[in-house]
């Protein structure tokens, strides 16, 4: 979930919400990669999930990272929520998630290096005071009660709308956690298309990096649990988008999306005003209910490009959103898998050339199938195994062609983050299916060994 947003001044005029979008267009040269992960922290001895505070908590994992490791304190209401440092953000999901957002960077070897060091400092720090954290998709055991919701405004918003709309919101904010990365593009039909391959591909990545096959302490039936969620959380805010897929789709295209989907709040002098269900089109013209004759301003606009949760979404980037949290090697790998796609121009029109051919029906029913059987999925001919083989296969060439080096020159592309996923094709396994056989086989229905041999 984002921090607050510094977007800009006065919106005086309806283009400005789609120059703030194009504003993030950039020559390929200046391309970044943004990795964001999240993480359940627990106490070692009870494998219970962190308060927010006491010595075992988030409060101390995040002071003892602000004292030891050099990052600068974000408060809200007097409490700690997030912490900064060098174009990166760590910041806490509802239920105490702890989410490293990283810094715009440029190669796959940046990224990773910085996961690594961010993963050192946690343990560093958690280590000292008997607290674990483990990559899943979904909490394996713990209840909805079991997970305090964090002190942050923004959340007590939508803890009680998110009951209002679907079935899964206060699951997905307590109980779930993801691995995501964002990219740049070039241009408005440089961003059409990524963000259709994006949109088409989704369900792939679910499925490669499915990690989420149990829940409240027992199998699930779905090997990403968490995408299965995300399907009954708030029609209004997820899906799949088949209108990206119109011709004419562009910038303003999505502004008058987003423009539709109900707000949750206005943030004003570090505080969150309930405007729950309320129109930003009201907003515009002055007219809305919580902040009567106010109009908004960028920022508004920005907060509320934060509050659509599609498998994939534009602000001044796009955000690759189909994938469980997991083990560190697909930490690394997810941005690969994407930047492999999408950063070549080859390999993005041979992505494209893959799916330009589906219906909408066809990718919902890929979303659905990656949700329950992974990487054993079927939707008519369409085997997902195949499909993955295909699309990593895609992104290897690809990152070959970026040609990015790392380890002062001695490794020669970016090629061996997607290891884990080239073994995952030949194997026929993802996370989830490691999971599940230790579950029926050595941990015998012990479902608490998960932490011992899957945190990190």
């Amino acid at each position: 979930m984002s921090i607050p947003q510094s977007g800009g001044g006065p919106i005086e005029r309806h283009e400005q919400l789609a120059e703030y979008l194009e504003s993030g267009c950039k020559p390929k040269d200046q391309w970044r990669i943004g990795t964001e992960h999240e993480k359940f922290g627990y106490c070692k001895d009870t494998l219970r999930p962190l308060p927010y505070d006491g010595p075992r908590s988030i409060m101390a994992v995040l002071s003892g990272l602000r004292d030891r490791h050099g990052w600068s304190p974000v408060e809200e209401g007097g409490n700690l929520i997030g912490l900064v440092k060098g174009g990166a953000n760590i910041s806490l999901e509802p239920g105490g998630q702890l989410e490293l957002s990283g810094a715009p960077l440029e190669t796959i070897h940046q990224t990773c290096d910085e996961v690594n060091e961010h993963l050192r400092e946690v343990k560093d720090i958690a280590d000292e005071i008997g607290v674990g954290f483990i990559g899943l998709g979904a909490a394996p055991i713990w209840s909805h009660d079991d997970m305090p919701l964090m002190p942050k405004g923004r959340y007590k918003l939508m803890d009680g709308y998110m009951q209002t709309v679907g079935t899964a919101g206060t699951t997905m904010m307590r109980r779930t956690c993801t691995v995501q990365v964002n990219l740049d593009f070039a241009s408005e039909a440089d961003m059409v298309q990524k963000l259709r391959v994006a949109l088409a591909l989704q369900p792939v990545a679910t499925a490669l990096f499915s990690n989420s096959p149990f829940f409240e302490g027992k199998p699930n039936g779905h090997k990403s649990w968490r995408s299965r969620v995300w399907r009954h959380l708030d029609d209004a805010r997820t899906g799949m988008l088949p209108f990206v897929f119109d011709e004419g789709f562009g910038f303003e295209s999505w502004v008058q999306y987003v423009l539709d989907v109900p707000m949750y709040f206005v943030y004003r002098d570090g505080k969150y005003i309930n405007a729950l269900g309320m129109s930003f089109r009201d907003f515009l013209k002055g007219r809305l209910p919580a902040l009567p004759g106010e109009t908004p301003t960028l920022s508004d606009w920005a907060d509320h490009l934060t509050t659509v949760f599609p498998e994939a979404r534009i602000k001044k980037y796009i955000e690759m959103r189909g994938a469980d949290g997991g083990p560190w090697r697909r930490l690394c790998a997810l941005p690969a898998y994407w930047v492999g796609l999408m950063y070549d121009q080859t390999a993005l029109d041979a992505a494209w050339d893959l799916v330009k051919g589906w219906d909408a029906e066809t990718r919902e029913a890929l979303r659905v199938a990656a949700s329950v059987d992974g990487l054993h999925a079927r939707v008519g001919d369409i085997s997902m195994l195949e499909l993955a083989r295909e699309t990593v296969a895609i992104a290897k060439e690809g990152l070959r062609a970026r040609a990015r080096t790392g380890l002062n020159g001695m490794v020669p592309d970016e090629r061996h983050f997607l290891h884990a996923l080239e073994e995952s094709v030949e194997s026929g396994k993802a996370p989830a299916d490691e999971l599940l056989d230790h579950y029926n086989g050595d941990w015998n229905g012990d479902l608490t060994r998960i932490y011992s041999e899957y945190s990190y």
